[in-house]
């Protein structure tokens, strides 16, 4: 780009003092055209290369094609009889179509360096554990099942799982999130994330190429690959409109001329308005502008956290009208937590103590929950004599009690007179020798911003969301009351889910789509077959990078809003620039048919609406990262 810049500054002066010889002193016009050939060349020999290198390959009409022909015409006009020579015009319709080409690659390179310091997370070395000492390598050298030891202030190099140290992470190249997330031995760990504090030692298990970020980066790279409808259309509508521009400026120069009297001065005239028309025509503005959109919208909503596969999905995500919801891992957490606790004859913290205490050997996900809601298992209590019995509970003595945990089997075979509880969820009825002693209601806790996605959803326009779960009628619905869906379908086995999807499909409004959003690990099938798959949760799920078109790297439902709201920007940028390039070139172009535009007019329709479009295509960077709707669901 400095060459470029370079050598629009030289070949500007070089046209200014061209401009100030012919000015000043009378040469014939062949010595004048050597004179200007020098800023013509200087300026513009690339793409008198590249046209010609099209031309040897049959790829004759495009832009730099377009770009030569009118140059070269306006400087050999002069030499009609009765014309004026136009060397000044040719240099400066090269000048600026170079200065339109350093603005797209100045937003080119804008967009690519911004997406890349995102994407900046494999570090370029790693400490590796080897023969008890700590040795520094590249992070493809280590395999899988070594130790690697990540200092606070490294990026973690390898997807792996602590076997030593506790930490907090920072997640943001990842997630888009800023909070910090506390971790410790036993927790997995994904390449990309930041060590803030403590000294992590980590167990490998995965290779370099395998790693999480690895595959996040290959995937933002690979994303223009997939074409939106609106550049798929520039890219067709170049190939055609091209040639006929020409065929249309070859009539229109040597057509009209027949018919006025004296056909060598008409030709001068006509052929004027030819390259002016061809100058136009140009179809820059739209071939640079609107992939580089699409582009832009990629970077930005990878600022959120939010990595689309393809310029294909952006189009995709902006005519959501059906968004289909998994519930466990997508709306919910996916994790037992106490939800209520309705204690008889003692207090809450009692009941929960010997909930807790009885289930202590447990390693079932609701007698996970009842210990981390208690926290305290070092008491004093003695707890013996631990019996699990199949398809009940479990019995232990606690401080010589007999204490019964489980369902109302079990409260009936040891005579404890239970009750129904309200709340909906898993109970886990308690008897303390044989006398009932309350209930603790165990669930799936919903996500803290569920319901604000589903509310953003509606106001955004989507008119139906819908949510799947093989989990029981009254959870599964209890779970939609909550959060606002507006059709709930329980009890589904994994093919019910498909059959469902494909009714949606089917149904759905014309010319609109569905986005089915799952955990991206069991949901791959309906990932792939929905318009959009949308993996939720997927920090270091391989399932969802793979399956999903869209995928979300933290668990917030919200973040499918910021997601529809980044495409519908994005697409209407595009759309700004497609009616604004056309608009100003079809105006330009009737007029120099007429004979009204000058060649000063066609520069700004072609050179100076490529730079207005190529601006406003840059905001679509700006405008998604920066979006305060955006943000305040972040």
């Amino acid at each position: 780009m400095n060459v470029k810049l370079i050598r629009i500054i030289l070949g500007a002066v070089l046209l200014a003092v061209a401009a100030l010889v012919e000015h000043t002193v009378q040469l014939p016009v062949w010595q004048m055209l050597i004179i200007y050939l020098v800023p013509y060349l200087v300026v513009g020999y690339d793409v008198v290369g590249e046209a010609f290198e099209g031309i040897c390959h049959g790829e004759v009409f495009d832009e730099d094609f377009l770009m030569f022909v009118a140059t070269v015409g306006a400087m050999c006009i002069g030499f009609l009889p009765g014309a004026k020579p136009q060397f000044a015009e040719a240099v400066f319709v090269m000048l600026f179509f170079q200065v339109g080409e350093l603005f797209e690659h100045y937003a080119e390179h804008r967009s690519r360096r911004s997406i890349r310091a995102l994407m900046d997370i494999r570090p370029d070395a790693a400490n590796v554990l080897r023969d008890g000492k700590i040795q520094t390598v590249s992070p493809d050298t280590i395999a899988v099942g070594e130790t690697i030891i990540v200092k606070p202030g490294e990026r973690v190099a390898l997807d792996g799982e602590i076997v030593d140290g506790t930490s907090a992470l920072n997640t943001v190249a990842l997630t888009g999130e800023s909070m910090p997330r506390d971790v410790r031995k036993g927790d997995q760990v994904v390449s990309g994330c930041v060590n803030i504090s403590g000294v992590l030692t980590v167990k490998v298990q995965k290779s370099f190429g395998e790693s999480t970020a690895s595959k996040i980066i290959s995937m933002v790279e690979n994303a223009s690959e997939k074409k939106s409808k609106s550049e798929a259309f520039i890219t067709r509508f170049a190939r055609v409109y091209t040639p006929i521009v020409v065929i249309v400026a070859l009539v229109l120069a040597f057509v009209p001329p027949m018919f006025c009297g004296g056909y060598v001065e008409a030709l001068t005239t006509w052929l004027y308005r030819a390259l002016t028309f061809l100058v136009v025509s140009c179809p820059c503005a739209l071939v640079i502008s609107i992939p580089l959109s699409f582009f832009g919208g990629i970077g930005g909503a990878s600022r959120h956290g939010i990595l689309i596969k393809g310029a294909s999905y952006i189009d995709a995500l902006s005519e959501l009208d059906t968004v289909v919801f998994d519930k466990t891992g997508t709306l919910t957490h996916g994790e037992f937590c106490v939800e209520a606790i309705h204690p008889d004859k003692i207090s809450p913290e009692q009941l929960l103590h010997l909930a807790a205490h009885v289930e202590r050997y447990s390693t079932h996900p609701i007698a996970v929950s009842l210990k981390q809601a208690f926290g305290n298992e070092a008491d004093g209590c003695k707890v013996e004599n631990v019996e699990e019995i199949a398809g009940h509970g479990v019995r232990a003595m606690v401080n010589g009690h007999t204490v019964c945990v489980g369902n109302e089997r079990m409260m009936d075979s040891v005579g404890a007179e239970w009750h129904k509880c309200h709340v909906v969820g898993t109970t886990v009825h308690v008897s303390i020798d044989g006398e009932y002693a309350g209930h603790i209601v165990v669930a799936d806790r919903i996500k803290e911003d569920a319901a604000d996605a589903i509310a953003g959803l509606h106001a955004m326009g989507i008119s139906n969301t819908v949510m799947l779960t093989g989990d029981r009628k009254e959870v599964g619905e209890d779970v939609a009351r909550r959060v606002g869906i507006d059709d709930c379908h329980t009890q589904l086995l994994p093919a019910d889910k498909l059959g469902i999807l494909e009714q949606l499909l089917d149904t759905k409004k014309k010319n609109r789509t569905l986005a089915f959003v799952g955990d991206g690990i069991n949901d791959a099938p309906a990932l792939a077959r929905a318009d959009v798959g949308v993996a939720m949760g997927a920090l270091g799920s391989d399932a969802a990078i793979e399956a999903a078109d869209v995928v979300l790297m933290d668990d917030k439902p919200s973040k499918i809003v910021t997601a529809i709201h980044i495409a519908r920007r994005t697409l209407g940028i595009a759309r700004q620039n497609v009616w604004f390039a056309i608009g100003v070139k079809v105006l330009v172009l009737l007029l120099a048919a007429a004979g009204l535009a000058t060649m000063w007019m066609a520069v700004f329709a072609d050179v100076g609406v490529m730079v207005l479009a190529v601006l406003n295509a840059m905001r679509t960077l700006r405008l998604s990262s920066d979006s305060g709707y955006a943000q305040s669901l972040d």
